[in-house]
């Protein structure tokens, strides 16, 4: 099973793999599959809670959702993400919080969409014996300040600003770090001046890993990013088993026959 160390060890070296699940089910086929890195993500709120954002996402849905998870795995580091106003408010309920996910429901670390507040925070749940992954670029938590989810770190200043944010959490303790929809060039920057690996999702191909949600992945979402590729056609898939479900019962082919087991009764009434 990788651990903590593991995927900090390899950075600069083998690509790591990193994919959304939000199920037993699904983290069964992720696992499998041979992914590093299973991140329960509160992007569960776009995909699977019928949220148009991830700012709606409660803590005990991400309770909820992280334990499925963790009791769908055997292997793979399972990173839990902390919703909207779980972290910030107070250091206490921050602590509280992560430590549910770790404690309660198994996770093996939990991410931190990151800016300056994180950093104190990001030290004081590593103290603590709380593995830190750290995010950067864009936050989905802030589509409201940002006005949308648009490409961050485009210009000098805001570059310079992800690549000194993300010195100060690996120096917090981080052991990773996401970086979202940033240009390539600043992706590369931000990879060279880091021990720590970085994981890059719409953030081009010089990062030390990859993280896709898990629905754009198989082609279960009906919309996915302009970055996200698609690797397959689940959703063509179920609508097809779908309309013959459907088809079938109508015209009496199932169950069919056999399909009522019959048993014979002395009486019956």
């Amino acid at each position: 099973m990788p651990t903590v160390p593991d995927v900090r060890a390899m950075a600069g070296s083998e690509p790591i793999t990193m994919l959304t699940a939000y199920d037993a089910p699904t983290a069964s086929l992720v696992e499998a599959a041979g992914v590093d890195v299973i991140l329960v993500g509160d992007s569960v709120g776009n995909v699977s809670l019928g949220y148009d954002s991830t700012v709606p996402v409660t803590m005990d849905e991400m309770a909820s959702r992280t334990g499925a998870v963790v009791r769908g795995t055997d292997e793979a580091l399972v990173v839990a993400d902390m919703p909207f106003l779980s972290v910030g408010a107070s250091r206490e309920k921050s602590v509280e919080n992560a430590g549910r996910l770790i404690k309660e429901e198994g996770a093996d670390a939990v991410k931190l969409e990151c800016g300056p507040h994180t950093v104190e925070l990001t030290e004081h749940l590593v103290n603590l014996g709380i593995p830190v992954q750290a995010h950067l670029g864009l936050t989905p938590q802030r589509v409201n300040q940002l006005g949308g989810h648009t490409r961050q770190g485009t210009d000098d200043e805001a570059a310079a600003e992800i690549l000194e944010l993300a010195e100060r959490h690996e120096a917090a303790g981080a052991f990773s770090l996401v970086l979202e929809h940033v240009p390539s060039n600043l992706a590369a920057a931000v990879t060279e001046a880091l021990d720590v690996p970085t994981i890059g999702i719409g953030a081009g191909p010089d990062t030390d890993g990859q993280v896709l949600v898990f629905n754009d992945v198989v082609g279960l979402s009906d919309w996915s990013p302009p970055f996200a590729e698609r690797f397959g056609d689940v959703r063509g898939e179920m609508e097809g088993a779908l309309d013959d479900y459907v088809d079938a019962v109508e015209s009496g082919d199932y169950p069919g026959d056999d399909g009522g087991h019959e048993a014979e009764y002395d009486e019956f009434y």
